[in-house]
């Protein structure tokens, strides 16, 4: 089950649970879109790979048990180690080759 974690490891911007604006990779690291888009360029600083919209995990259990109610959202945010120049750097190394090729 996704952790939904609460912010933008780049920017540290809040990333509520509802966000349309929260990307993520397989590993389910964090970015908001302008981050990935302006700066990671679709190239997760982790692990090289791309990123997918994150869910919306339901508000209301349609199913008994199944909503944000049930399984609340991460309230341990995370950043990068990583500088912006670091970032960019790396996202130039793969940014050519699309997420499925890496």
């Amino acid at each position: 089950m996704l952790e939904i974690r609460p912010n933008c490891e780049c920017c540290d911007k809040d990333l509520p649970p509802d966000s349309t604006e929260a990307m993520i990779c397989t590993y389910e690291c964090t970015f908001c879109k302008p981050c990935v888009d302006d700066v990671l360029e679709n190239v997760c600083p982790n692990c090289g790979g791309g990123f997918m919209p994150r869910p919306i995990r339901p508000k209301t259990a349609r199913r008994p048990g199944l909503s944000i109610g049930h399984q609340p959202p991460s309230t341990e945010r995370v950043h990068t180690k990583y500088s912006i120049e670091e970032l960019r750097a790396f996202a130039a190394t793969a940014k050519h080759i699309k997420p499925e090729e890496r």
